[in-house]
């Protein structure tokens, strides 16, 4: 007599909602527009400085919102404190709670000494701006550089902590194979850099900047981002497809019947490649042409954000898909409320609007690296006359 034995195998919930996703997302951008930022803020790179006040803009807001999407992922936001209460040194998060308060607290101490000496110069303006002015800068005494290089190069050391501990975290996860890899914590920052580039073009045009300087550094880091995003995902897969054992190869194993899976991985191969292509074309253009060309950069940068942003969604939520404990795929569609399309939407309405707020009380594009207003005064007439110079010699020749 036969008989047959059934295996019943229950579906378990996500546990990360698209609050994870907007938390790695946020806090990708800011590391990396720390580092876009790091060259003339504490390095003394004078022609990075438009680049740097941008991306200085772009770090403080993301890093102020990230952690509120965070907590929100918690699900029950009030039980952060369990972190403290029950710390432990073997798990990623727990070391992530300690590292992102004084990440935080390291950005807003930068972003404080570089708005400064702008502060002072604007402490006698009219309205709410000079209120905050005053208010904020503390005093007329001059921002020492020394003291803005160390928290620089401090909150610097603190940002690879972050990359670290959010790679760290989910490449540790061994029930997911397509989690459980080396190539995870590069990819994330490769497409946090990504991203950022887009970001900073994006901000650079809808500002009214429109530096041009600005453009071609970013299109320059982010044509290296996408180089190196491309090395680490063609290793991932080549380690998979070569590979009999492993947690590469078992990844590989888990989706190779997916047609999804398969669609999602050549959209993402494909957005990766025409942005490669686009940037390494602009790069290329001959000068008399890059500065028509460069106008349209901004749409380079929404396309680089949304590379990062989808790369975190696939990783974070498509991969929650794939069954554990029983065959095929578990299908999830996002709801509406706040743990799904409202909490995406509501957590950009609110970096929005710290962007619009920064933008309102605070003078950041005229960022420094130390000084005082004195010197910010004098560095504004030096530069109106050079643009004099500029201009009266091409009237001249002209």
């Amino acid at each position: 007599m036969n008989s047959a034995i059934e295996l019943l195998a229950p579906r378990y919930d996500i546990a990360w909602y698209p609050w994870a996703v907007q938390y790695f997302f946020l806090i990708a951008l800011s590391y990396a527009s720390l580092w876009l930022a790091a060259p003339a803020l504490v390095f003394g790179r004078q022609r990075w400085l438009p680049t740097a006040r941008l991306a200085l803009l772009a770090c403080l807001t993301t890093t102020l919102v990230a952690p509120v999407a965070l907590l929100a992922d918690l699900h029950q936001p009030l039980r952060f404190w369990h972190f403290y209460a029950y710390a432990n040194s073997h798990s990623w998060m727990s070391v992530g709670s300690l590292v992102l308060p004084l990440y935080l607290v390291g950005v807003i101490v930068l972003a404080w000494l570089a708005w400064r000496p702008a502060l002072q110069a604007h402490r006698q303006a009219p309205g709410l701006g000079g209120f905050v002015a005053r208010w904020l800068s503390l005093g007329n005494a001059p921002t020492p550089r020394a003291l803005l290089v160390l928290v620089g190069l401090g909150t610097l050391a603190l940002s690879t902590g972050i990359m670290l501990y959010t790679g760290a975290e989910v490449a540790i996860v061994k029930a997911r194979p397509l989690w459980n890899t080396v190539w995870l914590p590069p990819m994330f920052v490769a497409t946090g850099f990504i991203a950022a580039t887009g970001l900073i073009l994006v901000l650079n045009r809808v500002s009214g900047l429109h530096d041009m300087a600005t453009n071609r550094q970013m299109l320059k880091v982010m044509l290296g981002a996408c180089l190196v995003a491309g090395l680490v995902a063609g290793s991932w897969f080549l380690d998979g497809i070569n590979a009999n054992v492993g947690s590469v190869a078992a990844a590989m194993e888990s989706v190779r019947g997916s047609a999804e899976w398969r669609s999602t991985a050549l959209w993402g191969g494909l957005t990766g490649v025409v942005l490669f292509g686009a940037v390494l074309f602009l790069l290329t253009r001959p000068a008399a042409r890059r500065p028509a060309l460069y106008a349209w950069a901004w749409l380079l940068g929404l396309v680089a954000l949304h590379v990062g942003w989808m790369f975190r969604w696939v990783v974070l939520m498509d991969v929650q898909t794939v069954a554990r404990h029983s065959a095929g795929f578990h299908h999830y569609g996002i709801p509406a409320g706040s743990s799904g399309v409202l909490g995406i939407v509501g957590t950009f309405g609110l970096w929005l609007a710290a962007v619009l707020v920064v933008d309102l009380l605070i003078p950041w594009r005229q960022a420094r690296q130390g000084g005082s207003a004195a010197d910010l005064s004098c560095a504004h007439s030096a530069h109106a006359q050079r643009a004099a110079e500029t201009t009266e010699g091409a009237l001249r020749h002209g």
